[in-house]
């Protein structure tokens, strides 16, 4: 076994503070009485027929919620057990219980088991170490031929954020998709765009913001 310190993020140190910090965030939130699916979501599974469906950081729970009300069985994952618990809770009220899987998972150190035919990862960003191109390329891997991995990544900063970092950058999709390494012949690239939209934040605030979206599509 290597040695851990508080700077890695496997090590028990680092994997309790991150734990602490996002139920601390979620915890502070009112627990909303009906999540909204994110925009990019919508617009790109809307005619998709359904299958099962991974949600990485499901957060609030309204990308998993949406999905299961139209026939999707969703595997949601989050660090956070506040958000996980309160996802279940929701499904179990709506009647979803049997197609929202809700459990807490820390991506840094493992991936969820399983094959699906659609994979979010919406807004993956946390202020501890995480290789997501590693996350996002067993994320890809996980897919069942005729899957699409959807990333929706901050383009801009929202007055809202936790990161308020001013020299934060922010990579292009097609950067994401390049950290990737993904082999062309099996996974296709079918939207790399920074669309800009009007966000409403948790307090009610609104703001536009600028989204990184990407669709890889596995073909083979």
């Amino acid at each position: 076994m290597r040695p851990t310190s508080p700077n890695d993020p496997t090590s028990p140190t680092s994997a309790a503070e991150a734990v602490t910090f996002w139920d601390g965030v979620y915890a502070a939130r009112p627990a909303p009485d009906a999540p909204r699916p994110n925009v990019r979501l919508v617009e790109t599974v809307t005619g998709l027929s359904p299958g099962t469906a991974l949600d990485l950081g499901c957060g609030s729970g309204g990308d998993a919620l949406w999905l299961a009300r139209r026939g999707w069985r969703v595997t949601a994952v989050d660090i956070s057990g506040v958000a996980a618990e309160r996802l279940a809770e929701h499904a179990r009220a709506h009647g979803l219980g049997d197609r929202v899987d809700a459990v807490r998972h820390d991506l840094r150190a493992s991936f969820p088991g399983g094959r699906f035919d659609l994979v979010c990862a919406h807004y993956l960003h946390t202020p501890f170490d995480l290789d997501r191109a590693a996350v996002l390329r067993a994320a890809a891997h996980a897919l069942r031929p005729g899957g699409r991995l959807l990333v929706v990544d901050h383009g801009s900063t929202a007055p809202w954020s936790w990161d308020q970092d001013p020299d934060a950058r922010y990579p292009a999709p097609r950067e994401v998709a390049a950290d990737l390494a993904l082999d062309p012949a099996t996974w296709r690239v079918e939207r790399a765009e920074a669309p800009r939209r009007t966000a409403t934040g948790p307090d009610g605030r609104t703001a536009e913001v600028v989204d990184h979206v990407l669709l890889v599509h596995r073909t083979g």
